[in-house]
């Protein structure tokens, strides 16, 4: 018989951030818009998490679960109309988690008008056949902005432990 890692060879292989990369285009219509006309949050939340998703499960080679949104700004509003690109890759990975970075750019049909409306960096975990949380590849980051990406993101991974230790600790001492 087998062993599984013998059954997956190239499981941990080292992959690039242009293996992950994704993009999502879209077309905003009435059914996504709120009273204002604007596309609602959660809409491009949504997208995000498919895009990043996506991006997620290209590097990691199977299936992940969204572990957190860690940072999501809106920037500019999108309208109905708007065609909406959704630019999405790895930054960093840990030993089961990775970060996904992704871009949100909006264009009305006539081009008149092309903004980059908001930016997010959500957190996956990779699953094994189980539902445990899985080793992934290593990331290999080629350019200089994907290395500038890839150290911010382990800013933000240090920054999230700390937060978690801090409540944690709080929690503790409230008992």
């Amino acid at each position: 018989m087998e062993s599984e890692d013998a059954a997956e060879p190239d499981a941990r292989e080292p992959r690039t951030v242009a293996h992950s990369e994704v993009m999502l285009v879209q077309q905003m219509t009435q059914l996504e818009a709120n009273l204002l006309g604007n596309i609602h949050g959660g809409v491009i939340m949504k997208l995000v998490d498919n895009a990043a998703g996506l991006a997620a499960m290209k590097h990691a080679g199977g299936p992940v679960v969204t572990a957190s949104l860690d940072e999501m700004a809106f920037i500019e509003p999108v309208f109905v109309g708007d065609v909406v690109t959704l630019r999405a890759s790895v930054n960093d990975v840990g030993r089961t988690s990775m970060e996904v970075g992704v871009r949100v750019d909006a264009e009305n049909y006539l081009g008149t008008r092309k903004v980059h409306t908001s930016s997010a960096y959500l957190v996956y975990v990779a699953l094994d056949a189980t539902g445990r949380p899985r080793p992934i590849p290593p990331l290999i980051a080629e350019t200089a902005v994907q290395q500038q990406r890839q150290r911010e993101a382990k800013l933000r991974r240090e920054a999230r432990l700390a937060r978690n230790e801090a409540i944690r600790k709080a929690r503790a001492a409230e008992e």
